[in-house]
């Protein structure tokens, strides 16, 4: 696909008006809050999968609705001194997998925390944590995206964006993890709950956002068919009368809404011809972060974003601003 989106003289500067509810901040008090009567309740279990290098651990804690929530916790072997800690999140349909496909975060010197995606890891990873789905949930199109979209409550990634705070508390929690130093990351979803939390959790000091996803929804709509977005659109082709009652739903998962809130350091990436994430809404979270920020633009690429350059980028932004 040749460019479909703003120039990128006019995506430096787009920064669209918020739709917010003015009840944001106290729905996700109150979520936080539902969720924190649950104990972390985070373990940490060695496992052995003949890393000589890197100490792997497979950890469990308790996510929304005290739910057991998966991950993987992989260290350099050996370590004296506590260290910088990256929590990362998957993209949309992957689940954790195996330590194998995880290993550049700690072969680079750092302690990385691997969220599972409650629900997801059938598409092109394996995942192990279940959606039990406890709020119940409304007729929806196949996937993610519009399972309890009728009411922010219900939706599926309040459950999520809780997990993932969850997920940061668990790895403040371990004693090898400098508290000071919480970095998160992910591609596309990956990305978009990176900016979720960034704007949930004050001790994120640092959040890099590959492709993200889940930000000015109404847009991406507007300016592409490609899925998983598609599938907000062929849920208001049919439920014609629930558009309004949708996108109120989706304004309090809205990125642009997080990254207004935000108070960690951003290192944005984006690929100016992605059709899945259009640059406009990558543009329309980054513009909003009031912090000290970067991003890398990537001219001729798609969704795949800088690929292993942007990880080259990422550690060396990382190691520049903790070594």
């Amino acid at each position: 696909m040749a460019y479909f989106d703003l120039p990128l003289d006019q995506l430096r500067t787009y920064r669209p008006q918020r739709d917010e509810p003015p009840d944001f901040d106290a729905f996700w008090q109150s979520t936080l809050a539902e969720t924190r009567q649950y104990s972390l309740d985070a373990q940490f279990e060695a496992a052995d999968f003949g890393l000589e290098t890197l100490d792997t651990y497979d950890v469990t804690f308790c996510g929304y609705g005290g739910q057991a929530v998966k991950g993987w916790f992989i260290v350099p072997h050996g370590i004296t001194k506590p260290l910088p800690v990256i929590v990362e999140f998957i993209g949309y349909g992957g689940g954790r997998g195996y330590p194998y496909e995880w290993l550049l975060w700690a072969s680079a010197g750092f302690a990385n925390l691997i969220m599972d995606t409650r629900g997801q890891g059938s598409d092109w990873r394996q995942g192990d944590t279940p959606d039990l789905q406890p709020d119940g949930a409304s007729p929806h199109v196949p996937g993610f995206m519009t399972l309890g979209v009728l009411s922010p409550k219900t939706y599926y990634y309040r459950r999520v964006f809780a997990d993932a705070i969850r997920a940061i508390e668990a790895a403040r929690a371990h004693p090898v993890v400098d508290k000071d130093r919480i970095a998160v990351t992910g591609d596309s979803q990956g990305g978009g709950i990176s900016i979720a939390v960034a704007g949930l959790d004050p001790s994120v000091a640092v959040f890099m956002p590959n492709v993200p996803f889940l930000c000015h929804y109404r847009r991406a709509l507007e300016i592409s068919d490609a899925s998983p977005y598609r599938e907000i659109a062929s849920f208001c082709m049919i439920h014609r009368d629930k558009i309004d009652t949708v996108f109120n739903t989706l304004s309090y998962f809205d990125g642009v809404n997080f990254a207004a809130r935000s108070r960690g350091r951003a290192f944005f990436s984006a690929g100016l011809m992605d059709e899945i994430c259009p640059p406009s809404t990558v543009f329309a979270a980054y513009n909003h972060v009031p912090g000290e920020k970067d991003i890398r633009i990537y001219p001729y690429n798609h969704h795949e974003g800088g690929g292993v350059h942007h990880s080259r980028e990422q550690v060396r932004f990382l190691k520049q601003l903790w070594s």
